[in-house]
């Protein structure tokens, strides 16, 4: 392992990104498990990509058939990209059902901000204040964990992000008003500044900011002063999408707002490097008159196949259906956890997208969350943290999840808690 660490280190970079004290050397997947270069099996709650688990046998078998017959770029002809589309679009209300195809969230998300800088007119952008959308120049502008060098471009503007235990405005009742507030105070700026706006983008399950609990509605008096300044509604479904919040397929249907843009990534081919931004005709004719834009591995025959085969499996296994039961089972545990453990403060989740907020003497447990991350690893479980002070517990396992195994992440958990506070 130390050997490989160097290796990579020297190959990729000191600072790219390893989970835990201790790396995982992974070397196969199955459903839920990762197996390591010893052979010892992992219990993976946290990696969203592989939607229907790591190498289902469908997804797998589609991807190899189609590499056996023909890749090529999207200026052939090729029914498996168009075939596919359809199928997703069908997923979609409110006249989404046109899109380009690309590899990354990243790309997906620049390209949404360029569809609203077509339709608009306008470059002005407004996003919350802990959040991630990806890493292109454009998107990364805003990103809340490293300031782009020069700071912040003039016409982005950051919102304070929703939260549960210190809810902007002070209260949970009235959050939603609160935050349309600052949104109505960033338009304003905007217009002032000749910007204008062009759009609202957000994770509709506020996924990097800690995933707070909000009402059917929360986010309709900003959206409607988005669009009172000619703004467009951009929707990061990239956590969220594809059926894991259980209850519905989308976040933005969930929350109960129709979106101009969606954007999709990780988990759409159960790994294989596929994303699109789905919007409605008129919106994407206004992008592709107003940009030259060709993406030479963004919707090709084997990507496209992928994502089909990801696609019937969510709907022949059930997987949005297990996302909500086993889901809510794993939340009442987690709840009977937290009365036994004074440091959960909160727990809350949606389907399989779940976790604990951390707090000793009323602040994030900042160290205690990673401690315990890392002693889960021990244990065999792999999770991570979210939220401004990475004080949350992330669990976000592959959909293939089942009660057993939410029985296992508990029971780990309840020692790994136990085991940390003794040893401090």
């Amino acid at each position: 392992m130390d050997d490989l660490q160097t290796r990579r280190q020297r190959a990729m970079g000191r600072h790219v990104t390893t989970f835990y004290r201790e790396p995982v050397h992974v070397v196969r997947g199955e459903g839920p498990w990762l197996w390591d270069a010893n052979g010892r099996r992992y219990l993976d709650c946290y990696n969203n990509v592989p939607h229907v688990g790591h190498c289902h046998p469908k997804v797998v078998e589609a991807i190899a058939a189609q590499a056996a017959t023909l890749n090529v770029h999207t200026r052939y002809m090729n029914e498996r990209v168009v075939e596919y589309l359809e199928a997703l679009f069908a997923k979609f209300d409110h006249g989404l059902s046109s899109a380009i195809m690309v590899c990354s969230g990243s790309e997906a998300n620049d390209l949404a901000l360029r569809f609203a800088q077509a339709v608009t007119g306008r470059t002005g952008l407004i996003g919350t204040d802990n959040t991630y959308h990806g890493n292109t120049a454009a998107v990364s502008q805003l990103n809340a964990s490293k300031v782009p060098i020069g700071g912040y471009a003039d016409h982005v503007r950051k919102v304070p992000a929703p939260d549960n235990l210190n809810p902007v405005g002070g209260s949970r009742d009235g959050q939603g008003a609160a935050f349309a507030a600052h949104v109505k105070a960033a338009i304003a700026e905007l217009e002032a500044s000749g910007h204008g706006v062009s759009a609202l983008i957000v994770c509709p399950y506020f996924a990097n900011e800690g995933f707070p609990t909000l009402e059917r509605g929360f986010l309709d008096e900003a959206i409607a002063a988005v669009r009172a300044a000619g703004g467009l509604i951009i929707a990061d479904e990239v956590q969220p999408g594809f059926g894991r919040l259980g209850s519905h397929w989308w976040g933005h249907e969930k929350l109960g707002f129709a979106p101009d843009i969606v954007t999709l990534g990780k988990p759409m081919a159960n790994g294989h490097p596929v994303a699109a931004a789905v919007t409605r005709p008129e919106i994407l004719e206004a992008f592709q008159e107003s940009f030259k834009y060709f993406n030479t591995f963004g919707g090709n025959p084997v990507s496209a196949a992928a994502a089909h085969a990801t696609l019937r499996v969510i709907e022949e296994e059930g997987i949005r259906e297990n996302a909500e039961s086993t889901g809510a089972y794993a939340v009442s545990l987690l709840c009977d956890l937290a009365s036994r453990h004074d440091c959960i403060a909160d727990v809350r989740g949606s389907g399989l997208f779940f976790g604990a907020e951390l707090v000793e003497e009323g602040a994030p447990a900042t160290a205690l969350c990673d401690a315990v991350i890392n002693e889960m690893r021990r244990r065999g479980v792999l999770l991570h943290s979210e939220g401004r002070h990475d004080n949350i517990l992330k669990v976000r396992p592959p959909c293939v999840f089942s009660r057993e195994n939410a029985d296992l992440l508990v029971d780990t958990l309840d020692a790994a808690l136990t085991a940390v506070r003794a040893a401090r």
